[in-house]
């Protein structure tokens, strides 16, 4: 019964996002031999593409081909083909979210005979808790390309001229209070994420519901959106980026936040320490140099980190396993990590994967300011005890049940609704615990 709810639910969530997604992307590469790749096209990947030539030139019987798409786009379509057994991809890149859910479904590829098999992969370099993230009954189904958690991007040069020091474990009040007094009409205080999405706008915000106190469900999957410190945490996200954020705040994610900070238009912003990718580039950003890194800000927790990654896996569908996984295993290799540092610049190496990738000198020496806290943040991060009270799920920035990627996409729009200024917070959570009630109504039934 409960495996049927999970298909429903991702069925349920897929329709509400696939529409109008078929046919995006890009395709490279082909041919009858070739392994079809779904990838997001965040730099990152961009950049395993334009490497993806050496790949072939080394395995010539193997031809890539890409679909490269959107974040949301490609969730969905992943989504859609994987839990129909549609077949479309040999390889998919997923997160830490659906692998797990995944696996149990019996829809990937058990990963570690082929880890062991492969001479030199070493599995026990990954970072342990993107490793337990990824693992399903003690194996891993996805590997990471890339991991992060969260933390607070601030500039330096302009704290020093208002007088502000950084302590090492800021709070959410200090924050507020800072980007009170370095917002101008031309520099946000903050830029926080307020575009719909469970992945987006709910990344940042169930962070601070967790540090302030609030939870989703208590441990009897009773809804609790609507409950005092639960409106307490989003009340306080709500006023800060209206009052101090970066404009068009309801419709800002992580794109437009980076292209805000990056451009010198906002004094902090608070994301995936995946994000140094853009903040460090100095073909892109201005403030190279200028960027302080602080932990996740707290109020009541220890920390309040996320823990994300985009990992790579081979749907059991695929009739192409080994030469799939001799693509997998080179996107997240040591081996490629160097090359991307040493072909295309160190700031282009994906973080937060390798623990090995943190002690290459010339990593170690670019990364001096965001890397120790990048590897501290990751560590401190625990998806199985998020929050102040005890909850029935896991998940920092999200539940990890098949019904989230409905209910926080709907729960996101009323979130930026409010932001937008079209709703008050108490009515938006009102809404938002209705939605909240029905899930958990089916867990109390299967409990």
């Amino acid at each position: 019964m409960h495996r049927i709810r999970c298909l429903a639910a991702l069925f349920a969530a897929v329709t509400l996002t696939v529409t109008g997604c078929a046919g995006a992307g890009e395709l490279t590469g082909g041919g009858s031999d070739s392994v079809t790749i779904a990838i997001v096209s965040n730099s990152q990947m961009q950049d395993a593409i334009s490497l993806a030539p050496q790949f072939e030139r080394e395995n010539p019987g193997i031809k890539l081909k890409f679909t490269s798409l959107s974040e949301n786009e490609a969730r969905a379509k992943i989504t859609a083909s994987v839990a129909t057994g549609g077949g479309e991809f040999d390889v998919v890149m997923i997160s830490n979210y659906e692998t797990p859910q995944w696996a149990a479904n019996g829809w990937l590829t058990d990963l570690d005979p082929y880890m062991a098999a492969t001479p030199g992969y070493d599995k026990a370099d990954f970072i342990p808790s993107l490793q337990k993230s990824l693992s399903y009954q003690g194996n891993m189904y996805s590997v990471p390309f890339y991991g992060e958690s969260s933390f607070l991007m601030y500039r330096k040069d302009l704290f020093a001229k208002a007088g502000i020091t950084m302590p090492d474990h800021p709070t959410w009040q200090q924050v507020e209070s800072w980007a009170a007094k370095l917002n101008t009409p031309d520099l946000a205080g903050i830029c926080l994420r307020g575009d719909p999405g469970w992945g987006e706008a709910l990344a940042p915000l169930t962070t601070m519901i967790n540090t302030f106190g609030g939870r989703w469900y208590d441990e009897n999957w009773n809804a609790q959106l609507t409950s005092p410190a639960d409106t307490r945490a989003v009340q306080f996200y709500v006023d800060l980026v209206r009052k101090y954020g970066e404009p068009g705040a309801a419709t800002a994610g992580f794109g437009e936040c980076a292209t805000q900070f990056s451009q010198g238009h906002a004094a902090m912003w608070y994301d995936a320490t995946s994000a140094v990718g853009v903040t460090e580039d100095p073909q892109s950003s201005k403030v190279v140099g200028e960027v302080g890194y602080a932990p996740a800000p707290v109020e009541q927790t220890a920390n309040s980190g996320w823990l994300y990654t985009w990992s790579l896996g081979i749907p059991k569908t695929s009739h192409k396993t080994d030469a799939a996984w001799k693509f997998v295993s080179w996107m997240t290799s040591k081996q490629y990590i160097r090359s991307v540092g040493q072909q295309l610049g160190w700031t282009h190496v994906p973080p937060g994967s390798r623990l090995s990738t943190y002690d290459i000198p010339e990593y170690k020496k670019i990364s001096a300011a965001y890397g120790p806290v990048t590897l501290s943040s990751m560590a401190a991060a625990d998806p199985d005890h998020p929050t102040v009270q005890p909850v029935p799920y896991t998940g920092v920035q999200f539940l990890a049940i098949p019904e989230f990627q409905d209910l926080g996409t709907r729960v996101s729009q009323q979130i930026s609704a409010a932001i937008a200024g079209q709703i008050s917070v108490p009515a938006a959570l009102a809404q938002s615990q209705q939605y909240a009630e029905v899930v958990g109504k089916t867990y109390r039934k299967d409990s």
